[in-house]
């Protein structure tokens, strides 16, 4: 048995911003040689037959690949999620830093444990055959996804590691997590006294997301047996381009499910947004961008007589594409509720059921890349992610408001409406590349 474990922590939010090498953004491939220790090569045989689609303007292809990856990956993630919890419990998550949680892991991974980290990940869906250029074109993709380009949007990223300082971690995976993830190594005392490291990490995670991520790991999480902590936050906070109206906000019933419903504050605007109705597919979908158009929120609603968990099981990436291809700017008299989403768990035995066993397997995990003497005798004990959201008249920030209720409202007959009154899906995604930055299903406001 391996006398060492490696703990991932990932709590996730509604904001982001990231800390990078000061060329990252600019640099050419052979400006920035990543070599770690171990390469995965995919085979010849499974190379990837060309999409006929266009990449978007000044995107880089590669980059664009990755975006697809990550967006197969948090369709797969939010499915196996979504099977473990009944279906009137909310979930919230963020795909895109959990992968880039492991993107850094994979930076120290050989064997079947790079391989599957890159199955798993979707990383071998990129054209790029080989592990390390994943690396320089995630850095490429987070100068994309954490620009900024309007003052009243946070989208934060910060990414750490702690290790047990009586070790020496290997110097080129510091110098790699450091210049493409920008996570420095911070020496912690794990053996004698790991409870005080475990509150100073949550600590830290804690002022990385304004203080609405707090206490992620839970007591006993670490031990003396840990070595390395990897720890992602991220943080988003947006005001709508088209804020909703305070006055405009109407005691609704929301359908939690056939038996239950409960009142929820809806809030009302008619504008145009970008809309569409799908009948075939039994959905509607409705995208509301954030000040600066780059970061935009997704709801996906089932038809009033349609179960969520039916739209669940058949979304693909393909199929969400197509309707978010399908969409028309249309005016349209929008409903929806006021809501507050959080969200924790681990995610091992998600993980495990979509093949990465080995990673968290004390016999058969690779990871020699992170030490400095190369020895193979750590792996990862567990995975925690914890996420929060709160969506309101202003746009998804941390503050409530308070409401004038009103006791009804007109409604034109001939008017498209999106009224979200039952369970549905959403979205924050960067718009222009669909890079899905958070995910997530509101199936009950109710508790507030």
């Amino acid at each position: 048995m391996r006398a060492a474990n490696w703990l991932l922590v990932l709590a996730f939010l509604p904001s982001l911003s990231l800390s990078v090498h000061p060329d990252i953004c600019s640099a050419k491939p052979k400006q920035l040689p990543l070599e770690p220790r171990c390469i995965y090569r995919r085979p010849d045989a499974e190379d990837l037959s060309p999409e006929n689609e266009t990449v978007p303007e000044s995107t880089n292809p590669r980059v664009w690949e990755l975006s697809k990856a990550n967006s197969r990956f948090a369709l797969s993630l939010y499915k196996q999620l979504s099977s473990t919890k009944p279906p009137e419990s909310n979930i919230f998550m963020s795909p895109i830093s959990i992968s880039t949680a492991f993107a850094m892991t994979k930076l120290g991974a050989c064997n079947q444990t790079l391989e599957e980290i890159m199955k798993v990940f979707e990383f071998d869906t990129t054209k790029e055959k080989t592990s390390d250029q994943v690396h320089f074109f995630f850095a490429k993709l987070n100068c994309r996804l954490y620009r900024k380009k309007d003052t009243t949007t946070e989208l934060i990223s910060a990414n750490r590691l702690f290790g047990d300082k009586s070790l020496a971690f290997n110097e080129t995976y510091q110098n790699i997590s450091e210049t493409v993830y920008g996570a420095k190594l911070l020496p912690l005392n794990f053996k004698e006294d790991p409870d005080t490291a475990r509150v100073i990490i949550n600590d830290w995670i804690a002022n990385k997301t304004k203080n609405l991520i707090r206490d992620t790991l839970p007591e006993g999480a670490l031990d003396s047996a840990t070595v390395l902590v990897l720890v992602n936050a991220i943080y988003f906070k947006g005001q709508w381009k088209n804020k909703f109206n305070k006055e405009d906000v109407v005691a609704r019933n929301f359908q939690v499910s056939a038996s239950r419903s409960c009142s929820v504050d809806m809030m009302y605007q008619l504008t145009k947004f970008r809309y569409g109705n799908f009948p075939e597919d039994q959905v509607q979908l409705l995208e509301m961008p954030y000040r600066g158009d780059d970061i935009t929120m997704v709801l996906i609603l089932p038809n009033k007589h349609t179960l969520l968990s039916k739209v669940e099981e058949s979304l693909t990436l393909k199929k969400l594409t197509s309707w978010l291809d399908g969409m028309k700017e249309t005016s349209i008299a929008v409903n929806v509720p006021r809501f507050t989403v959080e969200d924790s768990f681990s995610l091992k035995e998600k993980l495990q059921a979509m093949g990465l066993v080995d990673l968290f397997s004390a016999e058969k995990a690779s990871l020699p890349g992170i030490l400095e003497d190369g020895s193979d005798m750590i792996y990862i004990s567990d995975a925690y992610h914890k996420a929060f959201l709160e969506v309101n008249e202003e746009g998804s920030e941390a503050a409530a408001a308070s409401a004038v209720v009103v006791t009804g409202r007109s409604i034109n007959l001939n008017q498209e409406v999106f009224m979200a009154d039952r369970p549905f899906l959403l979205l924050i995604r960067e718009s222009t590349i669909n890079t899905l930055i958070f995910t997530g299903r509101v199936a009950d406001p109710c508790r507030q």
